[in-house]
């Protein structure tokens, strides 16, 4: 081999350009989603908790997912997300108005964050709270000193 040729060689250096269509695969974990979700259907007024229902506690227990408890997420045949959200909504909303603001609220933010589009969201509805049923953080010994 020339001496040009082997000068050649190695100050070559690989670069992307725009003819390269990828540098490898990106895939967003389906506990990513469904965090993205939660967060986006507790943004909605209205809303009490993502996923409170008592079956769900107690899957919440024994999974190892505990962070998607009340969310599932999975993907049709051409990688669109479907998605299902269970809720608690506030007594004396309007139930049909806020799903329909809790679905448009789960697209948009899972779309713009993980540009990929959503196919599906259902919301499920498994309660109703009052203000007075929203579990407080009590202490339950109060601040005196503790006799034993």
């Amino acid at each position: 081999m020339s001496k040009d040729k082997k000068q050649a060689k190695e100050s070559t250096i690989p670069t992307v350009s725009e003819e390269s269509s990828t540098l490898g695969d990106i895939r967003i974990n389906h506990s990513v989603v469904a965090s993205i979700v939660r967060l986006a259907a507790l943004e909605v007024s209205g809303v009490a908790a993502v996923g409170g229902s008592f079956v769900d506690g107690i899957t919440e227990i024994f999974s190892k997912k505990g962070g998607e408890s009340g969310v599932r997420v999975d993907e049709d045949e051409v990688g669109d997300y479907r998605i299902e959200a269970r809720v608690i909504l506030r007594f004396g909303v309007e139930l049909a108005a806020v799903a329909g603001e809790i679905q448009q609220r789960i697209a948009e933010q899972v779309e713009k964050m993980t540009s990929k589009s959503v196919a599906r969201v259902n919301v499920i509805i498994d309660g109703v709270r009052t203000e007075d049923d929203t579990p407080q953080d009590t202490d339950q010994w109060g601040d005196e000193p503790h006799t034993d």
